[in-house]
């Protein structure tokens, strides 16, 4: 097991904050880097695509002047992350920005990323993939990532089908990279769990829905806030793919979450957001079911010191250094 030693010293917390759609900007990387976990966001969210230079100017220039500020402080890295899909027609564009601004973290989704791996190794940079079952782990490992984040049952968005328990081992056995777990974690004491059961790092998404800085409307925040495990609906209705989603938003948007017939399902494609695809993320909301320990909006930097507290009071607990 290991974290990569370009990121330990800069880390309050062994924890990165998954890349959401539309949710995840400037503002609320900015917050969780400053915090001390790293921060991510995905490129498609910056539209039109050459806003995606002006987020990363913008979140660079941040990080440097909180640091100037701030000596001594951790202030983790930011990763961009890259849906390699047939679909996305902005992947070249998008990547070519990232290598010129030597992004340190780059998060890949769907596709075996051959090629941004050699990109961004070129520059030194990081490849973590995400994925749902040892086959598509075994498909990265070959393209020579650095990370596999191991997206299970439970976790917002395209979440996996698998117990951590499982595939987490599964993923151990045959690879000795940096391992990050996904799936409805949202206190501290889960990344002990998580790196009890065998990963190096978790990955939080849907807390972070509940912050402050989170692009998301007010609606959305309480809804995170209302709800529980129970209103989590996985369904592939939406995008062609399963996801999970806040049954309140299905129901705000005139649907029945309990009559989504999924041979009307939609084919995935992240070029239609803007288009007749919009319901798909913005009307139907993502969350994890994680929803139902989550009482407040807070600050991101609030909530990752109260990650840090429950971290470390749990390794006590337990009897694992922290």
């Amino acid at each position: 097991m290991a974290i990569p030693d370009t990121l330990k010293p800069f880390l309050r917390l062994p924890l990165i904050g998954a890349p959401m759609f539309i949710v995840s900007g400037p503002e609320l990387v900015i917050a969780q880097c400053c915090a001390g976990i790293i921060g991510a966001f995905p490129a498609l969210n910056a539209r039109p695509a050459r806003r995606l230079e002006e987020w990363i100017v913008r979140i660079r220039t941040a990080l440097d002047e909180y640091r100037d500020a701030h000596p001594g402080a951790p202030v983790a890295p930011y990763a961009v992350n890259q849906i390699v899909h047939a679909s996305n027609a902005r992947l070249a564009h998008d990547l070519d920005v990232c290598v010129r601004y030597e992004v340190p973290i780059i998060i890949t989704s769907l596709r075996p990323p051959a090629d941004v791996v050699d990109a961004v190794h070129a520059y030194g940079g990081l490849v973590f993939h995400d994925v749902i079952s040892l086959r598509h782990a075994r498909k990265a490992i070959e393209q020579g990532v650095d990370g596999i984040i191991a997206v299970t049952a439970g976790a917002g968005g395209h979440a996996g089908p698998l117990s951590p328990f499982a595939l987490v081992r599964e993923i151990r056995r045959e690879f000795d990279g940096t391992l990050i777990l996904s799936g409805a974690m949202t206190h501290g004491g889960d990344i002990v769990a998580a790196r009890a059961m065998g990963a190096d790092m978790a990955y939080m998404g849907t807390r972070f829905i509940a912050s402050t800085e989170a692009n998301a409307i007010g609606e959305y925040k309480q809804m995170i806030v209302d709800s529980t495990a129970a209103d989590i609906v996985y369904t592939p209705y939406f995008t062609g793919v399963h996801g999970s989603y806040l049954r309140g938003s299905i129901e705000r948007a005139g649907l029945d979450p309990d009559d989504l017939d999924p041979a009307q399902a939609n084919t995935m494609d992240f070029a239609k957001r803007d288009a007749d695809g919009a319901k798909a993320w913005k009307d139907i909301w993502g969350a994890g079911q994680g929803v139902g320990t989550i009482d407040d909006v807070w600050p991101a930097r609030d909530i990752v010191l109260e990650f840090e507290r429950e971290y470390h009071e749990t390794a006590r607990r337990v009897g694992e250094p922290s």
